[in-house]
């Protein structure tokens, strides 16, 4: 792996983890998640229209990602709402992969590799180290977070057939777009007006330019090294997440969740590059 894909790949994941951190952070996260999408809408609609390559048989897949993108940010911002970064993160970042695996392999007739295999078995490991033994951690939290993986592993098998017929950034910004909108119309009638007017900041324009960034500096990696490469450093974001939020919003991680980050990690190396 050429070592600036490394770097952008790496690049990514900071980005990544960071803007949930943002996100997570937030005095309410539904506002802040709704006034994020719309400057990162409006921030890359030039890029996307300098990059311009749509054909008309994308729209299924836009208005199922669409769909998918909301669910996935409405669960996401109420996890963030409720529980803490260092066990939302690992567990929705870390069941997704595995989610597109198996469905991959039991809906699609894709086959899995022994690494694979054992990269799944790894991950379920890690997700129950990062729920932990203790109370601490509430079911709802778990349940929504594995919910908002569920969301991510729909929009990624629908985008991953939608690119086919889009450029990559114009295809992001007519998924996010819309997406951006109606989630500032819910958000303005379940949180009020005045919470989305308050989300208005620095910390939600950061978060919103990082939730096309990650994806930015993940499109220039590929094209630079190999997707599975990508990937595997692309996810350590699960390890820099935990780092964050125990640095930066004193989350009482704990060994075994940090741990668990890192198992998870490791399980989805062994899915990418298996």
């Amino acid at each position: 792996m050429p070592l600036t894909a490394f770097l952008l790949a790496l690049a990514a994941a900071v980005v990544h983890a960071s803007w949930n951190l943002l996100t997570a952070r937030a005095e309410q996260s539904h506002a802040a998640t709704a006034v994020a999408l719309c400057v990162g809408a409006l921030v890359f609609a030039p890029l996307a229209a300098a990059t311009w390559e749509v054909d008309a048989a994308v729209i299924p897949y836009l208005i199922a990602s669409v769909a998918l993108e909301l669910a996935y940010f409405a669960l996401l911002a109420a996890a963030y709402q409720r529980g803490p970064l260092s066990l939302v993160y690992p567990i929705a970042r870390g069941a997704a992969p595995v989610l597109v695996a198996a469905i991959g392999a039991l809906a699609l007739g894709a086959s899995l590799s022994a690494p694979q295999v054992l990269g799944i078995v790894v991950v379920a490991g890690g997700v129950v180290l990062v729920r932990g033994f203790d109370r601490s951690a509430r079911t709802q939290d778990v349940l929504l977070a594995l919910a908002t993986a569920a969301m991510i592993a729909g929009y990624t098998l629908v985008d991953k057939e939608g690119l086919e017929h889009a450029a990559p950034l114009p295809y992001l910004e007519l998924v996010i777009a819309p997406t951006a909108l109606i989630y500032l119309l819910a958000a303005t009638r379940i949180a009020g007006r005045d919470a989305v007017r308050r989300a208005f900041g620095p910390q939600a324009a950061l978060a919103g330019i990082g939730m096309f960034g990650a994806y930015g500096l993940t499109l220039a990696a590929l094209e630079r090294a190999d997707a599975a490469p990508v990937a595997a450093v692309r996810e350590s974001s699960i390890v820099i997440a935990a780092l964050l939020a125990a640095v930066l919003m004193h989350e009482r991680v704990g060994l075994v969740r940090a741990c668990g980050s890192a198992v998870v990690f490791a399980g989805l190396v062994l899915i990418a590059v298996g």
